[in-house]
């Protein structure tokens, strides 16, 4: 890849983000050798990777990639003979655990429906090894100390260390505690010189006081010196000392060579570690700049959706959206100066890079990019002073060179074509250039400031012309860019808004040719209705999401009265046969019954009982048409009851409840009875005489009950009474109404302050009559009533 074109995209400076994501040195020193590649394949398989990776962050967070060091040179100092230390040791054991770490945590998740094959392959093919990792945490306490549980004999060897430096130290103090000895001493402490204990002594005592001298002040008026006393058990603690660092060389020495058994599975592992840290740093860098894998192919086709320069801030960038090599593979940007042509020419080159380079790009999802054989750009001004290199020159050097090098499958970036020399032979380079570019079928992205090379762009095939959209009533760029426009200067506009005197633009306009006058309008014109256009296309658009917003509105209405009109036609369906399979059950029941009167009376008397059975049987009928209760009235087989006399108890077949006879039987067989409150006829046919209990003879139950049923209210007025008086009177009430088979009444307490109410309503909810209660609605008596209802 053109180097020169990396360092004017800036691709170096992605690195250095992706660098910043990196847990190793080992992934970064990776990073730092990235480029971007041209073969299709191997960017798929990379792209692939970051994409597993972004997944694998997004779906379980941080993965456990911690502790991982250059462990090579370690191994092969093994693998020689040699041993390491416990500081190398513990970066071995780190390594090692973040290998183990790693590949549980991909072993935990073999199970997901999601499958990261790259990802899971890498961590399958690392090894594990347990017991070196145990080895080295038994034996290693720091980077310095070797774990006296390391072996029995070191063990054993600091104990008899220990101990002597015990006995060292008490023989030290009894001599400096001495009062023979005290006169001797410079100062009354013990101290280590050529690691031996040896005690300060002055100058002018040296005969007195018998040892070996190791050292003296700089003074020369103390001498450190070992105590005759102490000798024996200094050699003592020294041989100790060097038993000691034997023992611990043995250590390192068979922890080192457990290491060299595993050696090329354990540089295997560092190799595996290191490419998962790096493709994990890929995904991390995709979260951070909200990418996505582009679709990529090999016909030079570009279109990206929403595109952000990655090293400008997401929150103050404006997306850009552009599209090459479908009509076009020529595409000429034109408008005026900080509209941002040179950003769009950087977004498409940098993008592309990163693509190649197996990362995912800032974009919206569909966006398509290229793999491209090489990309140039030739953007930014490298005028050379000690080359003697104007702005125009540079660029013509870095064009031939370009030119020199370009293949059909090449991307060219290039930016101010033909600048830095007079207009009319620049604009004429540049045509010439674009023809050549257009004819090698390269990909192309030009801006210019020049009128010649937006009407080239108009008249010739394969190239399309674009522009940067600038708000003239602003004077500001809007930084989008509009593909199909070409962009006018606004040279007079932004002029006349800064306040320069109009006669001097007119002045200005008659040193133009006609020709770019009426070009300029025709431009300017071309973009008003271009922007009236989308503003139109703007407000269909929010006028059709209404609509169709309406539209699913009325056919989610249209689909509930659908269904509740079905449901209404079968609930009427299942109702009608109901009635039906009522109303011939009574038929059956009728007609059973007359066959047994035809048994039993003259042929007079059956054909009074037929005719009285059709009536009622007609009336029946339409009193379920009309929405009567089905089995009010249904007649029974039973053999009716005879001699009934007013205040008898009796039941009611069909309802199963009991009654009390007001008036006997008539010439039609009917009886005048009173069930709760209601008082009706009901045929003697459909009653049953109940026996009533001698307690309830001896009682008068039965005359207490007709007198009750007689003379109750359904409802009772408790307004004015006090609450003391009220709950009396309600608990007597509520008996009453229970005797006389009352199903609902109605207790009146008015609003007032409420006092009597709440009374009323606590002890309603423990009386033993009162299913359930509530407050009256309106037409009932409101809140200033009760609606009991009894068991």
């Amino acid at each position: 890849m053109n180097e020169r074109s990396l360092r004017v995209l800036e691709y170096t400076k992605i690195i250095d983000k992706l660098k910043e994501k990196c847990v190793s040195t080992l992934a970064r020193e990776d990073v730092e050798k990235l480029k971007p590649i041209n073969d299709f394949d191997t960017v798929k398989r990379l792209q692939n990777e970051t994409s597993e990776a972004q997944s694998i962050l997004i779906k379980k967070g941080n993965v456990p990639i911690v502790g991982i060091y250059d462990i090579i040179s370690l191994v092969r100092r093994t693998e020689i003979g040699s041993y390491l230390d416990p500081k190398q040791l513990l970066y071995l054991k780190d390594t090692l655990a973040a290998a183990r770490k790693l590949k549980q945590f991909f072993k935990s998740e073999e199970k997901e429906e999601v499958d990261y094959p790259i990802i899971k392959g890498l961590a399958r093919s690392l090894n594990t090894f347990k017991n070196i990792e145990e080895k080295i945490d038994l034996c290693i306490v720091s980077e310095t100390e070797v774990s006296d549980h390391a072996s029995p004999e070191l063990k054993n060897i600091r104990r008899q260390i220990s101990s002597k430096n015990d006995a060292l130290r008490n023989k030290l103090n009894s001599i400096i505690n001495s009062s023979t000895y005290q006169k001797y001493l410079q100062d009354a402490i013990i101290t280590i010189r050529q690691d031996r204990y040896v005690v300060p002594i002055k100058q002018e005592y040296r005969g007195q006081f018998p040892g070996l001298i190791h050292d003296q002040s700089s003074s020369g008026a103390t001498l450190f010196i070992e105590p005759m006393a102490v000798v024996e058990l200094n050699n003592d603690l020294k041989e100790l000392k060097v038993k000691e660092q034997k023992e611990i060389e043995r250590i390192l020495r068979e922890i080192s060579s457990m290491i060299a058994e595993d050696g090329e599975e354990i540089k295997n592992n560092q190799s595996v570690l290191k490419e998962i840290d790096f493709i994990f740093a890929k995904g991390k860098l995709s979260l951070d700049m909200k990418g996505i894998e582009p679709k990529l192919n090999q016909e030079g086709k570009i279109n990206i959706k929403n595109g952000r320069h990655p090293l400008l801030s997401d929150t103050e960038v404006v997306p850009t959206n552009i599209w090459l090599g479908e009509d076009f593979h020529l595409l000429v940007i034109t408008g005026p100066n900080t509209g941002g042509k040179t950003v769009t020419l950087k977004t498409v080159g940098l993008l592309s890079l990163m693509a190649q380079s197996g990362l995912h790009v800032p974009a919206d999802y569909g966006t398509k990019l290229a793999v491209y054989d090489n990309i140039f750009a030739d953007i930014g001004d490298e005028q050379s002073i000690e080359q003697s290199l104007s702005t125009f020159s540079s660029h013509m050097t870095n064009i031939v060179n370009i030119l020199d090098a370009i293949s059909r499958n090449s991307l060219v970036l290039l930016d101010e074509l033909g600048a830095g020399t007079d207009p009319t032979e620049g604009a004429a380079l540049a045509m010439a250039i674009l023809n050549h570019l257009k004819n090698l079928k390269a990909s192309v992205i030009g801006t210019t400031h020049y009128s010649e090379l937006k009407e080239y762009a108009l008249v010739n095939e394969e190239v399309e012309n674009a522009s940067v959209e600038f708000d003239v009533k602003t004077l500001r760029p809007t930084y989008r860019l509009l593909i199909g426009v070409p962009g006018k200067s606004n040279a007079f506009e932004i002029s006349s808004k800064l306040g320069l005197s109009n006669f001097l633009i007119e002045e200005a306009k008659k040193l133009i040719s006609r020709e770019n006058i009426e070009f300029e309008d025709l431009l300017q014109n071309i973009e008003k209705n271009r922007m009236e256009t989308e503003k139109e296309r703007n407000e269909a658009t929010i006028l059709k999401l209404e609509a169709e917003k309406l539209l699913d509105n009325y056919l989610e209405k249209k689909e509930k009265l659908e269904k509740h009109k079905e449901n209404i036609i079968k609930d009427a369906k299942k109702e009608a046969l109901k009635i039906t399979k009522a109303s011939k059950q009574e038929v059956e029941v009728v007609i059973e019954e007359l066959r047994k009167l035809k048994a039993e009376a003259e042929e007079k008397e059956i054909n009074r009982k037929i005719e009285e059975a059709k009536k009622q049987i007609d009336s029946k009928i339409s009193a379920l048409a009309e929405g009567v209760e089905e089995k009010l009235f249904n007649k029974t087989t039973k053999k009716p009851p005879t001699n009934l006399k007013s205040g008898e108890t009796v039941k009611i077949l069909s309802l199963n409840q009991e009654a009390y006879v007001l008036e006997p039987e008539n010439a039609q067989g009917e009886v005048f009875i009173q069930v709760g409150i209601m008082k009706m006829n009901m045929h003697i046919s459909n009653l049953e005489r109940v026996q009533e209990k001698k307690e309830a003879k001896k009682s008068g139950v039965g005359k207490i009950v007709k007198a009750k049923t007689n003379n109750i209210k359904s409802q009772l007025d408790l307004r004015g009474e006090n609450l003391e008086e009220a709950l009396l009177e309600v608990d007597k009430y509520l008996d009453d109404v229970y005797l006389a088979g009352l199903t609902e009444v109605t207790i009146i307490h008015g609003v007032g302050t409420g006092v009597l109410k709440s009374g009323i309503k606590q002890m309603l909810r423990k009386h033993k009559h009162v299913r359930t209660f509530r407050e009256g609605i309106y037409g009932e008596g409101g809140v200033g009533v009760t609606m009991v209802e009894l068991k």
